[in-house]
């Protein structure tokens, strides 16, 4: 296990200071706000911690209000909105220096059996262990911005591997500009068989690349000094167990963009072809043009 995942591992350990109050903390950051991945997976945590035994999350519906100070702690307060039958219901507010800074809805459910379908099938892309890894890509970039090249090169949790051109790729060639990103993703460690764990590093790497690929389609890419970008809501539907630490393919997609906000949608599917989530995230995405 990597040190980058050993520490986020310790930031969704968080700690509880009340009924229904937790704590978390962020990494040690002077370049960006708090990641907004983090700031979901810590909520679901939350969440998570106070809803009985046997019971799964199937959605997620987050906002994210304002930008998150890494230099301060993150409270979480959890509503108890409701405990059915088959269904539990939590909201959950963020707080940093007194104002809310993100809220999610999430929905847990017990397991059920019931018909099902899949409609969509997995993209036929290369195999991951075929494709660079993202330092290699990284590495191989030509005309970065030191600074950008320096934040880019940084440890990560996740393992990424693109079928597709990374952002920075396609504002150099334009004829490598699309609306779709394919990317594996995993955590490249051995993780226990903890069912909420492993929707949270889920909700953790699924707003890593999903305003990238609205940026991909408009041919712009971080680190220019004249766009601003950020995630504005995220919505998640959990349809069957999956496992981050065995290959997960991300099939992204960036159907429209405009009014300075742009919205993309993505599937992960099992090494085996199931879906086993569906995403849906609009982004704030502004030009100096």
């Amino acid at each position: 296990m990597n040190k980058a995942l050993r520490e986020v591992l310790d930031l969704l350990d968080l700690e509880q200071i009340e009924l229904d109050i937790f704590r978390g903390r962020s990494p040690a950051e002077r370049i960006q706000r708090v990641f907004g991945g983090q700031v979901a997976a810590q909520a679901l945590v939350a969440a998570g911690r106070t809803v009985p035994e046997g019971r799964q999350v199937h959605s997620l519906h987050a906002y994210f209000i304002r930008p998150g100070d890494p230099s301060v702690p993150i409270v979480y307060y959890v509503d108890r909105t409701r405990d059915g039958r088959s269904f539990t219901t939590r909201r959950v507010t963020a707080i940093q220096h007194g104002k809310a800074i993100f809220t999610m809805s999430a929905s847990f459910h017990i397991a059920e059996d019931g018909p099902g379908h899949q409609a969509t099938a997995m993209p036929e892309v290369p195999d991951p262990e075929s494709l660079p890894t993202y330092a290699e890509h990284v590495r191989n970039a030509n005309g970065l911005d030191p600074g950008i090249r320096e934040w880019l090169s940084r440890p990560r949790p996740v393992d990424f591997r693109y079928a597709t051109p990374l952002v920075w790729e396609a504002k150099a060639d334009p004829a490598l500009r699309g609306s779709s990103t394919r990317v594996w993703f995993r955590y490249d460690a051995d993780l226990p068989d903890d069912p909420l764990l492993h929707v949270v590093l889920a909700a953790y790497a699924s707003d890593f690349t999903l305003v990238d690929t609205v940026l991909l389609a408009r041919g712009l890419a971080w680190g220019a000094s004249d766009i601003t970008a950020a995630s504005l809501d995220h919505a998640m539907w959990f349809h069957r167990p999956l496992r981050v630490d065995d290959w997960v393919l991300y099939a992204q997609e960036a159907p429209w963009s405009g009014s300075a906000r742009g919205l993309a949608r993505g599937e992960m599917f099992t090494r085996s072809g199931e879906l086993a989530v569906s995403v849906v995230q609009e982004c704030l995405l502004r030009t100096a043009d």
